[in-house]
């Protein structure tokens, strides 16, 4: 049985990669979630005015990976300390969102939030929201990183963040 997570955390090329190389994910799907507007694209999102956060949808085994790991390696992989920016991208759809699907989700990223503050000196800007419909992104969004390694931003963002990431949770990656 497959349980599914929503998590916003700047631009979703970036995101994607680390959630696909965890041991218990079975597919991670970029996309749009927390708008007004009913399948947005890439453009309409970019203009900031549908409400949309771009954000990834993780569909995973909670007998490999819990609900629990997968926000503690969210938080742990971008800055949820700089409201709607990561780096250089800055505008609402970069916000740091949780969305959750029912109680349980909310109460486990709430108490991951209020745990992992202790090792930011700012304070935790990361939204707890109600998941809202999720609009998958368009086809050249998917698996941005593993189809467009030589891309510059793939090679100056991507891959020093993926670095950190292999290292930090080293425990929990997938046999390759």
């Amino acid at each position: 049985m497959m349980d599914s997570a929503i998590f916003g955390g700047g631009c979703f090329w970036c995101m994607e990669p680390v959630f696909r190389a965890l041991k218990g994910v079975q597919d991670v799907q970029a996309g749009y979630c927390g708008g007004h507007l009913d399948h947005p694209s890439y453009e309409q999102v970019c203009r900031q005015d549908t409400g949309h956060v771009e954000c990834v949808r993780i569909q995973y085994d909670p007998e490999q990976v819990s609900y629990r790991t997968l926000c503690e390696v969210f938080f742990g992989t971008h800055d949820p300390t700089t409201p709607d920016q990561q780096g250089h991208d800055v505008g609402p759809q970069y916000a740091s969102v949780i969305f959750f699907q029912d109680d349980g989700q909310r109460q486990r990223a709430v108490e991951v939030r209020d745990e992992v503050q202790r090792h930011f000196d700012a304070a935790i800007c990361t939204r707890i929201e109600a998941a809202g419909p999720f609009w998958p992104a368009e086809t050249v969004h998917q698996q941005y990183y593993r189809l467009n390694p030589e891309q510059g931003y793939c090679q100056f963002v991507i891959a020093p963040k993926m670095v950190k990431f292999r290292k930090r949770f080293s425990a929990l990656l997938r046999a390759s």
